[in-house]
């Protein structure tokens, strides 16, 4: 496996395991504000909010904070614009004016001041995303868990992403997976059970290469939640490897000590484990001297130093295959740490 130290801020250069990192310009397109790209994984389904008024890089916005929790903070849409902040504060008081998005400061958080929650239904309902949450949240946890998300999908916003369920469902059984091993949980209420896939909604990018699945540790004290996550897409990883298709995983942290547990869980999730399919240029060699010591082949046993040095061959080589271990299911694995929120504080 292929492990990535990446303890950088965004819009730096990535590093190797023990290098230093090499700050770039702030804001996606370098500095000053941003030229119009429209980010690609979106597949222009921003152009659905403008009929409500909202179009161009403002709309690009709206469906990435939508798609990604439906909470964001100033210094993040600040960083996506590559703007003075104060561009930034008029356009969130003209959302709340709206009536579209409410600000208000984190329950249970201290250290980003206040976040902004879009709850307009409208707006889901445009992007087919009814559903997702417009309510006041709650949970500290739950709360920073989505903005880690939205944070790392804004420095990565060129991979191809798959915002919402059924979009992640529908990839993966258009590749022959099953549901009943995609991540799930089962939830219960008075109206019945109904089921929900990768419930806790993290970002997953796929493409005809590779499949990429993030984590965030929203600040938990232990690696017990990751390797929970871990044992849910385990059977998920194993199906993409068996389809030829590198599995990478990335683990979105804030503080020195989560990016130090989460690196050593990574680790082992890239060891070999089990037993693999020997290598082919072995079974050959050990064929070859097989039917040289069957058929009396001495042109061919002199290759290997006589009878006896080919007998020892074939024996090495039979050691060789059962000691041949198989990789794991995770091909390459990073750690990356936001600055954006560094500074968050549980109460």
């Amino acid at each position: 496996m292929d492990i990535v130290n990446k303890r950088f801020a965004p819009h730096t250069v990535e590093s190797r395991l023990g290098g230093r990192p090499r700050h770039g310009c702030p804001g996606r397109h370098g500095g000053g504000t941003r030229s119009w790209e429209p980010v690609a994984h979106l597949k222009g389904r921003e152009k659905a909010l403008g009929p409500l008024g909202w179009t161009g890089y403002r709309a690009e916005w709206m469906a990435l904070a939508c798609l990604y929790g439906g909470i964001f903070t100033r210094a993040q849409w600040t960083s996506l614009l590559g703007c003075h902040h104060e561009k930034v504060r008029r356009a969130v008081r003209a959302l709340a004016a709206q009536g579209v998005a409410v600000e208000e400061k984190p329950v249970g958080i201290r250290g980003i001041g206040r976040v902004c929650r879009i709850r307009g239904r409208s707006i889901y309902g445009a992007l087919r995303a009814e559903g997702r949450p417009r309510r006041r949240i709650t949970s500290a946890e739950v709360l920073m868990r989505r903005l880690l998300s939205l944070d790392y999908v804004l420095d990565h916003l060129h991979l191809p992403w798959l915002p919402t369920e059924p979009e992640k469902v529908t990839a993966f059984e258009a590749l022959g997976i099953e549901r009943r091993i995609l991540p799930q949980r089962t939830y219960r209420g008075a109206a019945g059970g109904f089921r929900r896939y990768f419930p806790l909604r993290l970002p997953v990018a796929l493409d005809g290469d590779r499949a990429l699945f993030v984590y965030v540790d929203p600040g938990h004290d232990t690696s017990k939640a990751l390797r929970s996550w871990g044992a849910a897409h385990r059977g998920l990883w194993m199906a993409l490897a068996e389809r030829g298709r590198s599995v990478e995983v990335v683990a979105v942290v804030r503080t020195d000590a989560e990016f130090d547990r989460a690196e050593a869980v990574l680790r082992g999730w890239g060891r070999f484990s089990g037993r693999a399919k020997p290598d082919s240029e072995i079974l050959e060699e050990l064929a070859r001297i097989e039917r040289a010591i069957l058929q009396g082949a001495v042109r061919v046993l002199e290759e290997f130093g006589g009878l006896q040095a080919a007998l020892k061959r074939s024996i090495a080589l039979e050691k060789q295959v059962h000691r041949q271990p198989a990789p794991g299911f995770v091909q390459h694995a990073s750690t990356w740490q936001t600055t954006r929120l560094a500074g968050a504080r549980y109460l």
